[in-house]
C-alpha cells in the first residue's frame, strides 16, 4: 500500500537522486513543482510530480495536502542536545553585563555543565534529553547530529554517547553521533592540558571504539580552549580509530584552524562567525562544509557568519542549530531559517538549501535525506496553509508546521 499526498501547493527541493549539496548562486535556486503529488511506500519516496500526471493505485492512502507546502524535514548537522539541567543563570549574568569568556574563567559554560552531567544519573540523561529530541521532531527535524562535550572524563564522555545511541535506537530520528572530549580543559587539567589530550587518545578513543558510539571527532579550536597543535594531535588520533573530523572553529578567532580542518579532511569546518579570506581560499576545491550557526550569534550576541562571503565564492554553506544550554538553548530549525534570512541576507532558497540537502551532506547522509528523489527516506514536513515558502522565514515567530513524517510515517498530531 502507497500513502500518497495529493494536491501539494508547493513539493520543495526536487532533485537528482545523485546530487549530494549546492553551492555558490545555485543555492538560490529551489526546484518545486506546483500542485503535486508525493507517493511514498513503506519509508521511501517511490514517485512524485504534478497532479496531472497522478495514477491512483488500490489500496493507495491519499493524505489531501491542498494549500500546503510539502518539503524534506531538517537536517541539523550540529547540536549539543544531550546535557543535563540548564544554564540560565549565565543568562542572566550576561544581562548584567558578563560575557562569555568571562563566565568560562569563574568556572560557568561548559565546565559548568560537565559538572551538572558528571553528577547526573544515565537514565535521568536519557530522560531530560529524549524530551528535547521529541520537541525537535516536532517542529520538522528529521535528522539530528548530537556531539559529546559535557562529560569531560571518561565515565561521563562514555554516559554521553550511550545516550546518543539509546536516543538513535529509540527514536524515529536520523541521528550521528559526534565524540567532543576536547570541549574544554578540565578544571583538574588546567595546568596539564596535554595530559588531558593524553587521555582523550589514549583511554576515550579506545573505548569509543570498542562500544561503536561515533561517527565523528570534534575539537573546539579556539583560543582559551586547544590550539592548532592540539587539534593536530586529536584530529590524528581520532583517524587511527576511524572517527571523520567535523570541528568548531572560528567562533572567536581565526588563527588556521579551517586549514587544518581541510587537511585533515573535515565534513564540516563550523561557527565561521570570524572568516579571513585565507580560510575561504582553503575551503575551495574542497570537500569540507562550512556550517554556519545563527542561534548561537544571536543568543550571545556576537557577529554573524558572513555567509555571503562564503557563497559569492561559490562555496557551499549549511545550517545548523548549535542547541546547547550555554550559547544556544533553542534547537527550533524554522527560527534558524529565519535569522539565516534576517540577519544574514540569505535568500529563503539559499536558507532552505542549507538547512535540508546541505544539512545532509554536514552529516554524511545526502545518500537518504535532505531532497525529494525517488528512494530517499520519507522523512517530510508537511506545512500549515500558506500560499508560498517564503513565509516560512517571514513568519518567524510562527511554527509553520503543521505534521512530520519520519520514515514514511507521520508522527503523533502536534
Amino acid at each position: 500500500m502507497r500513502k500518497v499526498f495529493i494536491n501539494i501547493r508547493e513539493l520543495l527541493q526536487v532533485r537528482p537522486v545523485s546530487q549530494k549539496k549546492v553551492a555558490g548562486q545555485l543555492m538560490k535556486s529551489l526546484p518545486k513543482i506546483e500542485n503535486a503529488f508525493l507517493a511514498i511506500r513503506n519509508d521511501r519516496i517511490v514517485d512524485f510530480g504534478p497532479m496531472a500526471h497522478f495514477k491512483a493505485q488500490n489500496e493507495d492512502e491519499l493524505i489531501d495536502a491542498t494549500d500546503r507546502l510539502v518539503l524534506p524535514s531538517w537536517c541539523d548537522s550540529h547540536s549539543h542536545v544531550v546535557y543535563a539541567g540548564n544554564r540560565s543563570q549565565e543568562f542572566v549574568d550576561r544581562i548584567n553585563g558578563l560575557g562569555y569568556e568571562d563566565i568560562a574563567k569563574r568556572g560557568g559554560g561548559i565546565l559548568n555543565s560537565a559538572k551538572t552531567l558528571q553528577n547526573t544519573s544515565e537514565e535521568d540523561l536519557f530522560e531530560q534529553s529524549i524530551a528535547r529530541v521529541t520537541s525537535l521532531i516536532q517542529m520538522g527535524t528529521g535528522a539530528l547530529e548530537i556531539k559529546s562535550g559535557y562529560g569531560l572524563t571518561l565515565e561521563a564522555e562514555l554516559k554521553m554517547l550511550r545516550v546518543i545511541k539509546q536516543i538513535a535506537q529509540k527514536s524515529k530520528l536520523k541521528i550521528k553521533s559526534t565524540f567532543l572530549g576536547a570541549h574544554a580543559v578540565p578544571e583538574e587539567f588546567r595546568s596539564n592540558k596535554s595530559g588531558y589530550i593524553d587521555l582523550i587518545i589514549n583511554e576515550m578513543l579506545p573505548k569509543i571504539k570498542e562500544e561503536n558510539l561515533a561517527r565523528f571527532i570534534d575539537v573546539f579550536c579556539e583560543k582559551g580552549y586547544f590550539d592548532l597543535e592540539d587539534t593536530q594531535r586529536i584530529l590524528s588520533a581520532g583517524k587511527t580509530y576511524n572517527l571523520q573530523p567535523k570541528i568548531h572553529v572560528n567562533q572567536f578567532n581565526a588563527f588556521g584552524g579551517v586549514a587544518l580542518g581541510v587537511k585533515h579532511n573535515a565534513l564540516s569546518v563550523d561557527h565561521l562567525e570570524e572568516l579571513m579570506q585565507e580560510d575561504i581560499e582553503a575551503l575551495k576545491n574542497s570537500e569540507t562544509i562550512p556550517v554556519a550557526l545563527p542561534g548561537c550569534s544571536f543568543f550571545l550576541g556576537i557577529p554573524y557568519t558572513p555567509v555571503r562571503q562564503l557563497i559569492e565564492a561559490n562555496l557551499p554553506v549549511a545550517l545548523a542549530s548549535d542547541f546547547n544550554p550555554g550559547s544556544a538553548p533553542s534547537g527550533n530549525m524554522n527560527f534558524v531559517v529565519s535569522l539565516a534570512c534576517i540577519k544574514m541576507k540569505m535568500t529563503p532558497e539559499e536558507a532552505i538549501n542549507a538547512a535540508t540537502i546541505n544539512g545532509a551532506y554536514a552529516m554524511g547522509i545526502s545518500e537518504d535525506y535532505g531532497s525529494i528523489a525517488v528512494g530517499k527516506k520519507a522523512n517530510l514536513i508537511l506545512t500549515k496553509k500558506m500560499k508560498s515558502y517564503h513565509q516560512i522565514p517571514y513568519e518567524f515567530g510562527n511554527n509553520p508546521v503543521e505534521n512530520v513524517m519520519l520514515n514514511g510515517h507521520f508522527i503523533d498530531a502536534l
